[in-house]
């Protein structure tokens, strides 16, 4: 795989005029995004005006801002998605044949929920479930699979009315793992730890009931960055080795974000929660600047770098 810094060059080279032909496109864009934009909360202010003027229920002021949300994120993204199809088609697509020439990218299609479910992040499957950026191929003879992830869960409150929260966004990895094993283990973020310290997220994560076994494990480091949880301690370590757990702390320095990890079977599933759709360019934001390069660049490094970085295509892990 490419270096880093040869697919830096290769953004701003080889892609550089379709670049400065996208960023035109964007700035026209981005004017007409912010007056349709303003003429709507110009609307959405009169109204509060006068719900506020003739003393109406407060519910009609909640509806008004509600509404005027939710039709500026779908016009916005109507204005925008021509131009997200070709920032993916002219950049995305070949950044990834790029650092991987074997890889196929499909960008409207997304891993099967089943994957997600099949994983357990959480103690239960989300209600809806979308994304994109669909990538796979092979790395060292290794089968790797990754997309912008999202899962939502729906509530409902004492009036029936229904919301959404969402349990995962990021990008949600499916991976051949060297080693066949007969239990799960699932390795989590360690929230509880981080927030209430040691001794009272100790307890927390011992007595969370809708989780298999706690595995304690012998690095310090590791403990205070993840809780693992399993069907079989042995296998959980036999899995999570000194060096494997050093490299998983590697990655997630890298990514900055809170990771997931499950082991089932021969697969490895990863999430890398950074709350947002990676790969959908925004108009608000110059496609030449250095730093929204480095986004692209670095995530799509990481991910493809997956199985280099973890020693997925090692035979590191022999017959217990």
């Amino acid at each position: 795989m490419k270096t880093k810094s040869a697919i830096t060059d290769f953004y701003y080279k080889t892609l550089y005029p379709d670049l400065k032909d996208l960023e035109d496109k964007r700035q026209q864009l981005k004017q007409k995004v912010l007056s349709i934009g303003a003429f709507i909360v110009l609307i959405a202010s009169l109204v509060a005006f006068y719900i506020i003027n003739y003393n109406l229920p407060i519910d009609f002021l909640i509806f008004d801002t509600f509404a005027t949300v939710v039709v500026l994120s779908i016009l916005y993204k109507k204005m925008t998605k021509n131009y997200a199809r070709e920032f993916k088609e002219l950049i995305i697509a070949p950044l990834i044949k790029e650092i991987e020439s074997s890889f196929n990218y499909q960008p409207y299609k997304y891993i099967s929920p089943a994957y997600f479910n099949r994983a357990k992040f959480f103690t239960s499957n989300p209600d809806r479930t979308s994304g994109n950026d669909y990538v796979t191929g092979k790395i060292d003879g290794i089968e790797v699979t990754f997309c912008d992830f999202h899962a939502e869960k729906k509530h409902k409150d004492s009036k029936g009315r229904t919301s959404w929260s969402t349990m995962f966004q990021g990008l949600f990895v499916v991976t051949e793992f060297p080693k066949k094993f007969h239990s799960s283990t699932i390795v989590l973020p360690d929230f509880a730890q981080n927030i209430f310290g040691d001794f009272i997220g100790s307890l927390l994560q011992a007595n969370n009931f809708s989780r298999k076994q706690l595995v304690k494990m012998d690095s310090p480091e590791f403990e205070k960055n993840f809780v693992v949880y399993g069907d079989d301690q042995v296998e959980a370590r036999y899995i999570l080795t000194p060096a494997f757990m050093q490299r998983i702390l590697n990655f997630k320095k890298r990514s900055q974000a809170p990771l997931y990890l499950s082991f089932r079977g021969n697969i490895m599933y990863m999430g890398i929660s950074y709350n947002k759709d990676m790969f959908e360019p925004s108009v608000f934001r110059s496609l030449l600047e250095y730093k929204i390069a480095m986004e692209y660049v670095d995530t799509l490094h990481l991910v493809m770098g997956l199985v280099d970085d973890l020693k997925l295509n090692q035979k590191l892990w022999s017959k217990l």
